[in-house]
């Protein structure tokens, strides 16, 4: 039975009745031949000729008829409104047979068969006995019946052979109909495939043997989903791990609406899945909005969609959880990149906010202590070294390469110590030369 096929008939709407006016006659007759009086050539004041689908809808305006009321209810239930443009439909969910539900199913208490399977069983020997089919035994009763025990082989009478016979059905009737039903499980009864009831009590108990007996699970049930590639609101192949805890709740619908109740929940979890997926990105990348990395509301959002769905099948959904969330390995190595990238570029921006905050706090302590107030110039100097200060030793440790502001080309002076002067020897002194020139 396929449920996700709406085989029902919609509801026809049947015209009303023609009014009846105080005079006793329909108005519906006169309404019908104005207008068709409508219809044929209607006039504007003006000389123009007027569209007949106009004109009958200004006469229905103007009709004492539609005035009343009752010609605007027959129009609109006849004509159906249509929907906005932008406006999508809404989503039926799948309807089932109204009377099929769960029903509590004959069972008797296992003592009651046990006590009837030795009834029975004492029946039949004693008959065994009495007839001398059975070697006597001295320790036991002697039930013999006269003929036997004069030793000539007894014959069993009509109401010997009466009791016996039902004697042996009443045992077949109580073995065949013992049941051993464990907690969380229930046996679905059925007769030439027509639902009989539902056994749900727990220990050994005595159902109908004639009915065929199918074992549901009604327990509480977890399902750690495979991996499910969607695609987000980006257009980004993802993978969505799900653990799903949910129960049979109504067993006659789980059994008879479809063939298979948990691959009928799988695909519903896989077009949940895909369907919340692609209301929002995976990442928000900097972006202020809601993103699927939300687990409660992602969880949330499966849950509310899943229940009405799994619903007119008999099951029940508790709680949806996604267990791990990832793109899919043909686009992670990209992604990841990406989101170093994100975070890098954040990092840089805070560490060179706090920069700018720290030389300004910096600036203003310095004029708050020398009492003395710097011009834009001396103070954006400053600002600029403390600046520099601040963010040379980051960019040390990020690069791996020591501070110089001094350029490859242009080595770094360096000034000669006291030793290496003394060792230099003094210049002579040079001839003054008096010659003129």
């Amino acid at each position: 039975m396929d449920v996700n096929r709406d085989a029902s008939q919609w509801p026809r709407l049947r015209p009303l009745p023609p009014p009846t006016s105080a005079a006793g006659t329909p108005q519906g007759s006169a309404g019908a031949h104005t207008a068709v009086a409508s219809k044929v050539r209607w006039k504007a004041p003006s000389g123009k000729a007027t569209p007949p689908a106009i004109a009958a809808a200004q006469h229905t305006t103007t009709s004492p008829v539609a005035g009343e009321g009752v010609g605007a209810s027959h129009t609109g239930a006849d004509i159906h409104t249509p929907q906005p443009p932008g406006r999508p439909a809404r989503r039926r969910t799948p309807r089932v047979d109204p009377t099929l539900h769960e029903n509590r199913a004959a069972a008797l208490p296992g003592w009651v068969a046990l006590m009837m399977l030795l009834a029975g069983t004492a029946t039949m020997v004693a008959i065994l006995g009495a007839t001398g089919r059975i070697p006597y035994w001295d320790a036991l009763p002697d039930i013999r019946s006269p003929a036997v025990r004069a030793g000539s082989p007894g014959a069993p009478t009509a109401g010997m052979l009466t009791v016996f016979v039902v004697a042996g059905l009443l045992v077949l009737l109580s073995v065949t109909g013992l049941l051993v039903n464990s907690s969380g499980q229930a046996r679905v009864l059925t007769r030439w495939g027509r639902y009989r009831g539902t056994v749900r009590r727990t220990g050994l108990l005595w159902v109908n043997p004639l009915l065929r007996r199918r074992r549901v699970d009604v327990g509480l049930r977890h399902w750690r989903s495979e991996n499910v590639h969607v695609v987000d609101r980006t257009g980004l192949p993802i993978v969505v791990k799900l653990l799903l805890v949910w129960r049979v709740k109504d067993t006659a619908r789980a059994h008879f609406t479809v063939a298979d109740h948990e691959g009928y929940l799988r695909e519903q979890v896989h077009a949940a899945v895909t369907r919340t997926a692609s209301a929002l990105p995976c990442d928000s990348n900097g972006v202020p909005g809601p993103a699927l990395r939300d687990g409660d509301w992602f969880g949330d959002e499966l849950t509310c969609w899943l229940a009405p769905q799994v619903t007119p099948v008999g099951l029940e959904v508790f709680s949806v959880q996604p267990l791990a969330l990832d793109y899919a390995p043909e686009v992670a190595e990209s992604m990841r990149r990406r989101q170093l990238a994100d975070l890098e570029a954040s990092l840089r921006t805070v560490v060179l906010d706090d920069a700018i905050e720290t030389a300004s706090l910096a600036v203003q302590r310095l004029e708050h202590t020398t009492a003395q107030e710097l011009d834009s110039t001396a103070r954006n100097a400053l600002m600029e070294h403390l600046l520099v200060a601040f963010l040379a030793p980051t960019a040390d440790v990020r690069t791996g390469a020591p501070f110089n502001t001094r350029t490859r080309s242009s080595p770094p002076i360096t000034r000669p110590t006291k030793a290496a002067t003394s060792s230099v020897p003094a210049p002579a002194d040079r001839p003054e030369n008096n010659e003129e020139r």
